[in-house]
């Protein structure tokens, strides 16, 4: 069985399939008029438009390794395992594909010559067909959990093997998935490996029908954050003089919530008046998501509070902003910049039922975390790095607003806190080596030849 190939779905398997691909046909204007939509804000979304039908100008080669990074944390998290192939072949072109465009545009900050960049198509048939057969990629690196059934179909009868790197799997999705079985089963059969990123991912993956996984680690351990951002954090710190809480990677619902709770734990914007602000810890908030920015500026003036933007700034804060008393970190990837000017955070979407969001990188930048009760996105971790004192969890916004200002005006506390976090993501490190392991093993598979017939090179008995 080549690499590609999987167990041929069953009739109720194909009927799924099918039905699936007519949905998502009828789903394809509304999509497009969603991108229009998002466009409005994020003009990326507006351009290439044909790639999402997996048109577009055609690439000047082909056999490249094709590596799908959705956003920008997964973004990231790939350019650390590209860096590890290109350090086994420097010559090694890559078709990127995003489907976002936060992740697109970092992704173009990654691109050496002779690599290609594009949308991912749309999970319609014709869209996923076409893509295959102008890209023509020889093997396709999907990160995370993008497990798409009609792009795996199509790529196992076109001969790519289709491998799920940075693999992550949470026990709800795992229940969501078995409901949808019939769909989702033969997409999940049809990779040829998942590369899982702890050992309950990988058990999770092997039940949701995974045939071959292998426990790698975590790539975002292997991210090292950028010393130009950690030095402009720090500079940031310095020049404001006072404690620094930061909220990283907010989540809709979360910012309310936690400007009501840090009224309450400072006295609310009316006491500070206009020289009392320099007297208390300075909150800086950083949503999670580029087009939520003017609406959380809007709910920060609404409830009070004076507020300073970190785009209206270049390099150092000017002092309108150091007498602020609530930033606004809307700005895209300056979030190392905000981990290292802050003496702890409190991590976005754990507030709130989302799961939480990635806090490997906070350790990497030596910030302490305070979580809240949901980080089943990234359970692995966040038990590690509640073991290794990196992080400590807390029951809701009120208690984690308390232990942060107790923490901000610590410095013996923060200090020993903050030397845990980096021991703790400087002992998770490796991952990216282990996976493009792998992918080496399974590219050279799909680029040997193929072997001969049983007969060929035989005698003739006659």
């Amino acid at each position: 069985m080549s690499p590609a190939a999987g167990p041929r779905p069953g009739a109720a398997q194909r009927l799924a399939l099918w039905a699936y691909g007519v949905a998502m046909r009828l789903l394809l204007p509304a999509m497009l008029l969603r991108c229009l939509w998002r466009g409005r804000r994020e003009p990326l979304y507006r351009r290439f438009l044909a790639e999402r039908w997996g048109g577009g100008a055609a690439p000047d080669a082909v056999g490249r390794l094709w590596v799908h990074a959705v956003s920008l944390g997964e973004t990231r998290a790939a350019a650390a395992l590209v860096q590890a192939l290109r350090e086994r072949e420097p010559g090694l072109r890559v078709l990127w594909t995003h489907g976002t465009a936060t992740g697109r545009a970092a992704g173009a900050a990654l691109l050496r010559p002779g690599d290609v960049q594009a949308w991912l198509p749309w999970d319609s048939p014709g869209a996923v067909r076409r893509f295959l057969a102008r890209h023509r990629p020889v093997v396709g690196v999907l990160m995370e959990t993008e497990v798409w059934p009609a792009l795996i179909a199509a790529a196992g009868r076109a001969g790519v093997p289709m491998l799920l790197a940075n693999a992550r799997l949470s026990e709800r999705s795992l229940r969501r998935g078995r409901r949808v079985d019939a769909l989702l089963g033969p997409a999940a059969r049809g990779l040829a490996e998942a590369l899982a990123q702890g050992p309950d991912d990988a058990r999770r993956l092997r039940e949701a029908g995974v045939r071959q996984v292998q426990v790698c680690g975590q790539l975002k351990y292997d991210m090292t954050p950028a010393p130009e951002q950690l030095a402009r954090g720090r500079a940031w710190r310095a020049r404001v003089g006072r404690p620094v809480v930061l909220a990283a990677s907010t989540r809709e619902g979360e910012e309310e919530a936690l400007l009501a709770a840090w009224g309450r734990a400072v006295g609310g914007p009316a006491a500070a008046g206009a020289a009392g602000a320099a007297a208390r810890p300075l909150l800086v908030v950083v949503p999670r998501h580029p087009q939520r920015f003017d609406e959380v500026a809007r709910r920060i003036e609404a409830a009070g509070w004076r507020l300073a933007r970190r785009s209206g700034w270049d390099a150092q804060p000017p002092p309108e902003a150091l007498a602020a008393e609530v930033w606004l970190g809307d700005s895209l990837g300056e979030l190392a910049s905000y981990y290292a000017a802050a003496e702890v955070a409190l991590l976005g979407g754990s507030f709130a039922p989302l799961g939480g969001q990635n806090l490997i990188e906070a350790a990497a930048c030596g910030c302490p975390l305070l979580l809240g009760p949901s980080t089943f996105n990234f359970a692995d971790a966040a038990d590690a790095a509640l073991e290794a004192g990196a992080a400590r969890r807390v029951a809701d916004l009120d208690e984690a607003v308390g232990l942060a200002c107790a923490w901000a005006g610590d410095p013996a506390q923060r200090e020993a806190r903050a030397a845990a976090a980096l021991r703790f993501a400087a002992a998770h490190r490796g991952a990216a080596r282990a996976m493009a392991d792998a992918i080496v093993a399974l590219r050279a598979a799909a680029l040997a030849p193929a072997p001969a017939p049983a007969s060929a090179g035989r005698a003739d008995p006659r």
